[in-house]
């Protein structure tokens, strides 16, 4: 399991552990590629699909609709799955389907994004003995707030790569997401595993961090909470006067 939280320590470096933690506390400003002196971001590197033409959307669906027809004709093949996955996943971020101006997906690019994460669960259900953690990495931002944002199942697709690749950068994002999902016990494990990894110079900065992250995932997890607050029921004109009417008689 993951945490069981064995296994001997491992240094990694100051630009892997931050870069990912740039990933998910900056969310689509890393992601995207805003904010930055090179165009495109994340996304672009891992899809290919920076500004596509139609011509590359109209290979990108005819790549998804193969990939998904060869996976439905071995239903039992996992890896075939996962190719689906992946490609429907690079069609949703491609063309009229991602808002270039707004950096997130259109409601078109959502539905694809659903399929997307169905070839996914269908490949995640056959129980492979290696999950494909490079289009896990797709999902967690298939699942992200800019996506379908279902923080649970981005916690669930981080788990497959932080098994695969138990770094300090991976447990970190993994403690982010756990924090932003609001599963704060899973979220304080993976931050201990985090920082038992990183480079001993690095520790004080990373557990400030993670620490903000965790306090600013409760803050607004109690906001939420408050936000709402059950009416209290507004009684019925009249309502007193028959009550007494009745007592009096």
């Amino acid at each position: 399991m993951l945490f069981d939280l064995r296994g001997s320590g491992r240094r990694t470096t100051v630009k892997v552990v931050y870069l990912s933690l740039a990933i998910l506390m900056g969310g689509g400003l890393v992601l995207f590629g805003i904010g930055g002196s090179v165009s495109g971001g994340l996304v672009d590197a891992i899809t290919g699909s920076s500004g596509t033409s139609n011509s590359s959307v109209d290979a990108y669906r005819k790549r998804a609709r193969e990939a998904e027809a060869t996976a439905r004709a071995n239903p039992k093949d996992a890896a075939a799955w996962a190719t689906a996955a992946r490609a429907r996943y690079q069609l949703a971020s491609a063309g009229e389907f991602f808002d270039q101006a707004q950096r997130t997906f259109t409601p078109a690019g959502k539905e694809q994004l659903k399929l997307a994460t169905t070839d996914w669960e269908k490949h995640l259900a056959l129980e492979p003995t290696t999950p494909d953690d490079s289009v896990a990495g797709m999902m967690v931002q298939a699942y992200s707030q800019v996506g379908l944002n279902e923080p649970a199942k981005a916690v669930a697709a981080q788990e497959v790569i932080t098994e695969a690749r138990p770094k300090a950068a991976t447990f970190a994002t993994l403690a982010i997401l756990a924090y932003e999902a609001g599963q704060t016990r899973k979220g304080d494990l993976a931050s201990q595993k985090a920082l038992s990894l990183a480079d001993p110079a690095d520790r004080e900065t990373l557990k400030a961090d993670l620490d903000a992250k965790k306090q600013e995932s409760l803050s607004q997890q109690l906001q939420d909470a408050t936000a709402s607050p059950t009416a209290t029921p507004t009684p019925k004109p009249g309502a007193n006067k028959k009550k007494s009417k009745k007592k009096k008689d």
